[in-house]
């Protein structure tokens, strides 16, 4: 059977909070408290992280340490597409949301014929670039990178070269040009956006689930909706963002947002999602137990995380019977 490999990745350089970095050992205390054996019984890749620069001076501000995140994803799309190249399910599990530009580089240098589709599950749209970021952190645009979109209509500031050199390097990591294309990304539980976020995805035309919708039809249906509208995407990745859950359950990160989804809406949603045969990573992100003191956050995204897995492990064993691979 295809085997499922960790992809961890501790770097926090794109949050605006510290402590993301110790999101994956939240989640390994999780596991142990839990009595469960899920960390021993997968191989796991550490991407080195360079958290060691947030002790540093930043010479970016509408891009806060790029130079150094550019050198993180290049490792994380490396360790991605390795992954799949070996036949493996890479399985990410991420400090910052920057990551997932990397992760998206990764899947479209493994497969550069294929069409991607991309599944954001996040309380946030992440579809800032330096011209448009209040910010400067790049946990808000790995999807303004993986799209090669900048924005500029919306320009709220001037680059420096230096920045700019870095934000088209990010752009076109792994290989050169827009990775994914606006009809094939689907936001889910998007809630808290900036005006110049909303511009954009409306002149982009993306697809935008929001948590009524998700109410009201369920995740089973929504599901079934979302992969009729990605059905010209030959692979899909899904990313989930643990701030995509209410805030009463996550205050574990470092941007918590009322009106999210409920623990069960996120388990049922990530394995009724997992369960299709295109979907071939999936990752998980922006856990922060320093801002947690029970560790709540890790144990709930834990217990999403188990049902994930559970969910590709049965659709990879069903391929291996199926003869589809």
């Amino acid at each position: 059977m295809k085997r499922i490999k960790l992809v961890e990745v501790r770097s926090e350089l794109g949050a605006g909070t510290r402590g993301a970095s110790l999101g994956i050992d939240a989640l390994r205390i999780a596991c142990l408290n839990k009595g469960s054996d899920y960390f021993r019984r997968y191989n796991s890749v550490a991407v080195p992280d360079l958290n060691h620069v947030l002790f540093e001076k930043n010479h970016f501000p509408f891009a806060k340490h790029i130079d150094a995140i550019y050198t993180v994803q290049k490792g994380v799309a490396s360790a991605v597409e390795q992954t799949l190249r070996f036949g493996e399910f890479p399985l990410v599990l991420s400090g910052d949301h920057s990551s997932a530009n990397a992760t998206i580089a990764g899947i479209k240098a493994a497969y550069p014929q294929k069409t991607l589709g991309v599944i954001w599950i996040d309380a946030h749209a992440d579809i800032h670039s330096p011209y448009t970021t209040p910010s400067g952190n790049v946990h808000g645009m790995p999807l303004a990178a993986a799209l090669g979109e900048d924005n500029l209509p919306c320009q709220r500031q001037a680059l420096d070269a230096e920045t700019e050199f870095f934000w088209r390097r990010m752009q076109n990591l792994a290989e050169p040009g827009p990775k994914l294309l606006p009809e094939h990304l689907v936001y889910v539980a998007v809630r808290d956006t900036e005006e110049e976020e909303e511009t954009l995805i409306e002149r982009l035309g993306i697809k935008w689930i929001k948590l009524p919708e998700i109410q009201a039809k369920g995740t089973r249906q929504l599901a079934r909706e979302i992969y009729e509208h990605l059905r010209y995407c030959d692979l899909v990745y899904i990313s989930f963002d643990v701030d995509s859950l209410d805030s009463s359950f996550s205050k574990g990160t470092g941007t918590p947002v009322e009106e999210g989804l409920f623990l069960s809406e996120g388990e049922n949603l990530c394995q009724d999602l997992l369960e299709n045969e295109r979907v071939v990573c999936f990752e998980m992100g922006e856990i922060n137990p320093t801002l947690d003191n029970e560790n709540t956050m890790a144990k709930n995204a834990f217990n999403i995380l188990q049902k994930a897995t559970a969910a590709i492990e049965r659709r990879l064993r069903l391929e291996e019977v199926t003869g589809r691979s």
